[in-house]
């Protein structure tokens, strides 16, 4: 029987005392490129728009979202079939050039952790002052300048969004979370309306959030993950 996505967690991956290979060249075109190649489709595109793995010793794949973990990078873009295709017909031993083991549960556990990189990064926006909850605030926050990121519960009521909408200007709107989730990275209850001031975190997050939407509905991504190319609503919205 398969373990479950949770006995995946890539800490639990990596055995106590053991090292992965020394770190090899993965860019395409310099060792500054941001350019990848995908394992699966031999497309290369910005790294931003793709998902990292690597090999534990005893020939695991370990999803590695930070890209830091040691070890030759096996990259595969960031589109729920792609890595499904990556995982049914194991890939990862094919670019690796060893046998390796592609859990049946890599692609859930993969979305699961995209989303909780996600929603720590509205908690850690939140702590840091940049993130703001409850719609009065944010409709203040955009009558006196521009959202980084704008958020919509996506359990919440049409005629909310339909006004957030209408004082977004270009900004785009993430509805990938319900009100619990949301609420829980604010330390509330629930939260329906909130905002990422412009900046870093915001353009980091939206990133993220693309890399989720592709992975949880199998949305291609391009790698042009920036704020500027995510648009209006429907690139980051459930509908």
């Amino acid at each position: 029987m398969a373990p479950p996505p949770e006995a995946l967690e890539p800490a639990r991956l990596v055995s106590d005392g053991a090292e992965l290979e020394p770190l090899e060249e993965e860019a395409i075109g310099g060792r500054r490129s941001p350019l990848r190649r995908c394992i699966v489709t031999g497309a290369v595109a910005d790294r931003e728009g793709m998902i990292r793995f690597a090999v534990a010793p005893d020939g695991s794949v370990v999803p590695d979202l930070e890209g830091t973990l040691p070890g030759r990078g096996l990259w595969v873009t960031a589109d729920r079939d792609i890595l499904a295709t990556a995982v049914s017909k194991n890939r990862f031993a094919k670019s690796a050039r060893r046998k390796t083991k592609a859990d049946p549960g890599l692609v859930a556990l993969v979305e699961k952790l995209l989303k909780r990189r996600c929603l720590d990064m509205i908690g850690l926006g939140r702590r840091g002052g940049v993130a703001i909850a409850g719609f009065e605030k944010v409709r203040e926050s955009l009558r006196n300048g521009k959202a980084g990121a704008l958020l919509a519960a996506s359990d919440g009521s049409e005629d909310g969004r339909g006004k957030l909408r209408g004082l977004a200007g270009d900004a785009p709107i993430v509805d990938l979370f319900d009100a619990a989730e949301l609420g829980h990275a604010f330390g509330r209850d629930h939260v329906v309306h909130a905002m990422l001031a412009p900046g870093r975190m915001a353009a980091r997050f939206l990133l993220e959030c693309r890399r989720y939407a592709a992975l949880r509905r199998g949305i291609p991504s391009d790698g042009n993950c920036g704020p500027a190319s995510a648009g209006r609503a429907t690139d980051l919205t459930t509908s």
